[in-house]
């Protein structure tokens, strides 16, 4: 099968990049093969940005920002452009929600339900054009007038992972845009239909050439986007592996990154939670995009006197969970994205019981699932948190029950990581979750369930990441502050 023959993925131009504008042919004939992760059949096959396609896109990028109108255009402007993104976005759910399943695992259903919403995200930084404050007066100590003044940061690499691109792309790209950047979009080799998608939209509405440039490279070709001096800033969403790597690179040459980085989420289940909703809670959980969620709650820290209860509970409960087909409304839970993510998964499986972690349910294939990247729902119980499936991110649909000793233990427990990029908290009360969420070393701290919250602000303590995607603060890492000082107060200030 040729790069150019019939395919079943809802997008063309796969032979080409999208770059100034237009669509381009790339450099040498490479391609990169995407595989629908519950058949384990081609899904279609796309052109692979070499040295000299990522080099193009970058100067697009750069003289896009240097010599063309958008960062000089005004705020209301831009945000035009941004909501006819997010209108062409709506029109398009239906396609990004057919792809997001068969690149990375996900239920149809969810996928319907998440890229409805991502049009949303556009409307939203196109709203901060007339809310938020892009100059602030100051009072010198010397001259007569001051004011701060908010200024795009440049270029932006943009870095998309494989397991959420369609909400991952619009959380970089949207902000990036109505601060005035322009933005080389990398995809993932496993899951770049969403940016393709993206890249037909932006030339549909006439977005000025450059401003979003689209390529699909694999580690190598990244690395010299992110070593580029005309990239001003690198915005990562990934492993904490990779995230160290990009830092270090950035921190050469003193180039801004945020990092969104990977986590070991905890569970505090305290004395006075009802077990069995605890258990269905979590349970349902992490059936989303089978695990593979950097956020998942998958160490769950409960006292020693209702470790078995709970441990039980959650056994009885994520066994009963359906896999299989992820467009079937009957599954619970498709598959993982790839050949090497189920590799990884049961390698820490074996581990888990090597190291005398008790397996209750799961661990295997599911029986009947012949084709396609499956795993079953896993539980341990009696899981040591130093152990390593108590202490490296898995990704996938495996918890791990960890006994303490009391209330106070468990919170040390929770914040025993290197991670800190959620949790959760349940009790009935109110008060009690505010007080243990306050003691907890995480980005976002929940209540009696999984959540994450964009709209709010979504990022990491310690090496779960650097700086914040979402709401005002995520634009706030697209922008530069400039103190411009005056002799004289400006005629109308």
């Amino acid at each position: 099968m040729s790069i150019t023959d019939d395919t079943r993925a809802p997008l063309r131009s796969l032979d080409r990049f999208f770059i100034g504008g237009q669509w381009v042919s790339p450099s040498t004939d490479a391609t990169i093969d995407v595989i629908e992760a519950a058949t384990e059949q081609l899904y279609y096959r796309i052109a692979e940005a070499r040295e000299a396609d990522m080099d193009r896109a970058v100067g697009a990028a750069a003289e896009a920002f240097h010599e063309g109108p958008w960062p000089r255009m005004s705020h209301q402007e831009r945000a035009g452009y941004l909501r006819a993104i997010g209108e062409k976005l709506r029109e398009r759910a239906a396609d990004a929600a057919d792809i997001w399943p068969r690149e990375s695992g996900i239920l149809h259903a969810s996928a319907r339900a998440g890229t409805a919403q991502t049009g949303k995200i556009y409307e939203y930084y196109a709203g901060l054009a007339d809310t938020f404050d892009w100059t602030e007066p100051a009072t010198p100590q010397a001259g007569a007038w001051a004011e701060i003044v908010k200024e795009p940061v440049g270029v932006v690499g943009a870095i998309i992972p494989w397991n959420g691109p369609p909400g991952l792309i619009a959380w970089k790209v949207a902000p990036a845009l109505i601060a005035g950047c322009t933005v080389v979009l990398k995809n993932s080799p496993e899951a770049p239909g969403a940016g393709y998608l993206i890249a037909e939209i932006c030339e549909q509405i006439g977005l000025p050439p450059g401003v979003v440039n689209v390529v699909t490279a694999d580690r190598e070709v990244s690395e010299l986007l992110v070593r580029d001096p005309r990239v001003d800033k690198i915005a990562f969403t990934g492993s904490t592996a990779a995230g160290k790597r990009i830092a270090s690179l950035c921190g050469e040459r003193i180039a801004r990154c945020t990092l969104e980085l990977g986590g070991k989420s905890a569970a505090v289940v305290l004395d006075d939670a009802d077990l069995a909703e605890a258990a269905s809670v979590l349970s349902a959980a992490e059936c989303n995009i089978s695990g593979q969620v950097c956020s998942s709650l998958t160490r769950i820290v409960v006292t020693r006197n209702r470790h078995d209860e709970l441990a039980e509970a959650l056994a009885a409960t994520f066994s009963q969970v359906r896999v299989g087909d992820p467009f079937d409304e009957a599954t619970q839970m498709g598959p993982l994205a790839m050949q090497r993510q189920r590799d990884r998964v049961e390698g820490y499986i074996a581990t888990g019981v090597r190291e005398g972690a008790r397996l209750l349910t799961g661990g295997g294939r599911p029986k009947g699932l012949d084709k396609g990247w499956f795993v079953e729902p896993t539980v341990f119980a009696g899981v040591d948190n130093a152990s390593t499936i108590g202490r490296e991110e898995i990704f996938g649909p495996v918890l791990s029950v960890i006994p303490a000793d009391d209330e106070e233990h468990a919170i040390r427990i929770a914040n025993d990581t290197n991670y800190g990029l959620n949790a959760s908290v349940f009790t009935p009360d109110v008060e009690r979750a505010r007080a243990v969420a306050r003691r907890l070393r995480s980005g976002t701290v929940g209540h009696n369930a999984h959540r994450t919250d964009f709209w709010v602000g979504f990022g990491g303590f310690k090496q779960s990441g650097l700086g914040r995607e979402g709401g005002v603060e995520g634009l706030r890492m697209y922008l530069e502050n400039k103190s411009v000082i005056l002799n004289e107060v400006p005629p109308g200030s």
